[in-house]
């Protein structure tokens, strides 16, 4: 299992299994929605992953620009940060 993690940059790595657990958390409210068969707690599980969305993609960003950071000018990272902030504001707004 170590030779087969060992091929995959440390940082990819960290931002997949971001993003399996974002999964697993959803597959997890989805089966939750389905067990209490009830508009109201379907709706109030749904509203818990608009929070858990947005927390793992700021947080996969920072680590893949966090990453970068030795390969990119500052000008190029403020853009992106301004890219992923007008995301967020489109998403809240």
């Amino acid at each position: 299992m170590k030779r087969w993690l060992a091929l995959f940059d440390a940082t990819v790595l960290s931002m997949a299994g971001l993003r399996v657990l974002s999964a697993a958390i959803e597959l997890t409210a989805a089966i939750t929605m389905l067990m209490f068969n009830d508009v109201k707690k379907a709706v109030a599980v749904n509203a818990l992953l608009a929070v858990v969305g947005p927390i793992i993609f700021i947080a996969t960003m920072t680590i893949g620009l966090l990453s970068l950071t030795d390969e990119l000018s500052f000008a190029k990272l403020f853009w992106i940060g301004l890219g992923v902030a007008f995301i967020l504001f489109g998403i809240y707004k």
